[in-house]
């Protein structure tokens, strides 16, 4: 393939490219190759399609495409089929030659194969009426499950560079910075700062400007940058290509984590396709605009999420903040002005700029615009990536897309924002999603991770666990966050331990306060929200702990145990097989005895034993 010398070139490409797949009216077979699919084995399920489809001499009347991350990771892997959007998840190998020979030979549906509704128990034959993907609206995600990421041609065909169009002939640099002004974009990556101020204020400074796209995703359960670098780099490559244009820069890095090998492979694929047809290097589209884009990839280090670690460690030094009196806007990445956007906020330009910022500001609330991609995990039937806009209620993500939770449990809390967001209760369920509401009650939207729990779970040993995991990231160069939340772990960790005083928690709160307000960078300032959100709505768990040494949770060993109700038990030995000391004994079809010397507080048990008879005490 020839470079394209210039606007018309790349025109002339797409179109041959729209009316080459129009006249072949292949079958499109679009299987998931995301990291979680290809964990559940879409390798060896994508080597039995291709052999199933051979033996039966259908190779050229299908495409088979391996796409990245079709967001619903919980029934992975997943192949849907166009143009019918026939939805078939958690394939196994065995299941291609039904498949193959029902579905894609003859036209017929394997009914035992579609997706089965887990709170209706009903069978859903479209991706499109599936409840997890109908109450979404994916502008950004949605072409994951069509292209494929390793293909430029796939990206063009759907629309890809034509935002740079855009950029290169039609648009002043003023003009692209006004659009994303217009559309009240705010940054993805956590702090919400309105992205056009962002550009205007980095395109006023002088010297040598940096575009750098932030994919350190560190936060425990979320992998929303992860998945867009998979499965459609060239959205990312493109908004930073029309960043540069708008401010002026030549220069470009994405700090990518050193954990996401797939990432990397997909991401530097795209940036080598896009040089080599004149989409990136000297003289783009022959506009005699040049910007090349480099790969970084990061140590893994939570504290290089925030924007002056990460400019640190790409210059080749230990990822530590520095104090944001002079903004990186100005003085950032090799102490020059340096527009540092996440992955996400970055793929949303090109959609701005092609759709218009009316039309991208109708979307979502009066203070926060366009959609938001949230990583949906924990106590919950369905986990995965889910693309809402802004404003969309907790109730209607956890329950309506989300399924709900599993095993007739309740509902405890949600906690958004990562290991530094807030707990929040039942009671805010119907709040609203965005930068500004999630504030209100004690959390924050960060990047989008969203961590449900049930009934079972112990707030205080989750605000622990949070607190343990921020001591392990915190750099350890500012006083109050290296010795504050050491101090206030040591706290939580007595208090779950049994160990916990009168005071405790208004010395908790106390110190959490205080490394919020004098703690040099976000990840300092936002550390104690997990457990002063849990102190807020979960005091008298709290209080459980401390004063009357109980655990109503019955997670925190040292402060509960396990009983057996001999009115509830019917001696069905579930219990006792599956114990694993042998703590349980007793005749068939009479109540069983637990022998506490011997149990070791697994739970498995509680767990296993269907009449409620195993008790926490």
């Amino acid at each position: 393939m020839a470079k394209f010398e210039n606007k018309a070139a790349l025109e002339i490409f797409r179109n041959s490219l729209i009316s080459t797949q129009k006249s072949e009216k292949k079958k499109l077979l679009s299987l998931c190759a995301g990291s979680g699919c290809g964990a559940y084995g879409t390798a060896k399920v994508h080597h039995v399609l291709k052999e199933e489809l051979a033996k039966r001499n259908l190779q050229n009347k299908v495409e088979v495409k391996l796409t990245g991350c079709h967001g619903f990771c919980e029934k992975g892997p997943i192949l849907v089929v166009h143009p019918e959007g026939i939805f078939y998840p958690s394939l196994k190998e065995e299941h291609i030659p039904e498949i193959v020979e029902e579905t894609i030979k003859n036209g017929n549906l394997v009914k035992s194969l579609v997706f089965k509704d887990p709170a209706t128990k009903n069978k859903i034959t479209h991706e499109e009426d599936i409840p997890f993907y109908k109450l979404q609206q994916r502008i950004i995600f949605g072409s994951n499950g069509m292209i494929d990421p390793t293909s430029i041609e796939d990206y063009i065909s759907v629309g890809g560079y034509m935002a740079l169009e855009k950029a290169l002939f039609d648009l002043t640099s003023e003009e692209i910075i006004d659009q994303i002004k217009k559309s009240g974009l705010r940054g993805r990556g956590g702090g919400g700062f309105p992205t056009g101020i962002k550009w205007e204020t980095c395109r006023r400074q002088n010297g040598d400007k940096y575009v750098i796209c932030n994919a350190d995703e560190g936060d425990p359960g979320a992998y929303m940058d992860r998945s867009l670098l998979e499965g459609n780099p060239h959205s990312v490559v493109e908004g930073m290509i029309i960043g540069a244009i708008a401010i002026g820069s030549h220069q470009g890095y994405v700090y990518v984590r050193h954990e996401y090998p797939l990432a990397v492979e997909n991401l530097s694929i795209a940036l080598q396709r896009a040089k080599e047809l004149g989409l990136l290097g000297e003289n783009i589209l022959g506009s005699g605009f040049d910007l090349d884009i480099h790969i970084s990839r990061g140590g893994g280090a939570f504290v290089c999420g925030e924007s002056t670690a990460l400019m640190t460690s790409l210059e080749g030094k230990s990822g530590r903040p520095r104090a944001k009196y002079i903004h990186t806007v100005e003085k950032g990445f090799r102490n020059n002005p340096s527009m540092l956007n996440n992955v996400e906020t970055w793929a949303n330009v090109p959609v701005i700029i092609n759709k218009g910022a009316d039309w991208y500001s109708s979307i979502g609330t009066e203070r926060s615009k366009g959609t938001k991609i949230f990583s949906l995990v924990g106590k919950v039937s369905n986990t995965g990536l889910v693309e809402v806009p802004m404003g969309t209620s907790l109730r209607t993500i956890i329950f309506d897309i989300g399924g709900g939770i599993p095993k007739k449990k309740k509902f405890k809390a949600v906690q958004t924002g990562g290991p530094s967001g807030g707990c929040i209760p039942e009671q805010f369920l119907d709040l609203g999603v965005d930068f500004d509401e999630l504030t209100k009650v004690g959390s924050m939207m960060g990047s989008g991770g969203m961590i449900v729990m049930d009934q079972d779970t112990c707030m205080v040993d989750i605000a622990r666990y949070f607190l343990e995991f921020l001591k392990e990231e915190s750099c350890g160069q500012c006083n109050p966050c290296r010795e504050g939340i050491l101090a206030m772990l040591d706290i939580l960790t007595d208090i779950c331990e049994g160990n916990g005083k009168e005071g405790d928690i208004e010395l908790l709160e106390e110190l959490g306060m205080m490394i919020q307000k004098f703690s040099l960078c976000g990840l300092g300032t936002s550390a104690p929200n997990p457990v002063l959100t849990t102190i807020l709505y979960f005091r008298d768990e709290n209080e459980a702990h401390i004063r009357h040494k109980k655990c109503p949770a019955g997670v925190c060993k040292p402060l509960f145990h396990y009983e057996i109700d001999e009115e509830a038990c019917n001696g069905c030995t579930l219990c006792a097989k599956r114990c694993p000391e042998e703590a349980i004994t007793g005749e068939k079809k009479a109540p069983h005895e637990m022998e506490q010397k011997k149990c070791i507080k697994c739970g498995i048990c509680y767990d296993a034993c269907k009449f409620d008879a195993i008790l926490i005490k």
